[in-house]
């Protein structure tokens, strides 16, 4: 079971306003709060965003780069995916992949693929028809 993910931004402000309102739409709520950063926590896991240090802020990520690739979440059903494309879409986030969606990730797969702050792939996936776990 994964513990945490710890994520630093170079906009911290940004990407607490988005990770707030993602996480807290999943069900997540508030766990840690300080000068530079902030937590949010479901059952036993939880995510860190971190102001990056100056340094290190001009940096930016990629996600084809070596290291992390995307985060992806469980969503409810595919009428929260949808909803949440809109809210998405009305927040003025990209969404990847947009000639195949929301079957980006094959027919049997509902999900929406987006871009987060800091260019962070997000992908929240709605539990397949028969509601087995892919």
């Amino acid at each position: 079971m994964l513990h945490h993910v710890e994520l630093y931004a170079a906009d911290f402000e940004a990407a607490v306003s988005f990770w707030e309102w993602f996480l807290g739409d999943l069900g997540y709520e508030r766990h840690q709060d300080w000068a530079d950063g902030r937590s949010w926590k479901l059952g036993p896991t939880y995510l860190v965003v971190a102001r990056a240090p100056e340094e290190y802020a001009d940096e930016g990520f990629h996600r084809r780069h070596p290291g992390l690739n995307h985060l992806a979440f469980h969503a409810e059903s595919r009428s929260h995916v949808d909803e949440t494309t809109e809210k998405l879409r009305a927040r003025g986030m990209k969404i990847l992949y947009e000639d195949d969606h929301p079957h980006a990730g094959g027919p049997d797969h509902y999900a929406v693929y987006f871009e987060a702050p800091e260019r962070v792939k997000v992908e929240l996936v709605a539990p397949t028809e028969s509601g087995v776990e892919e």
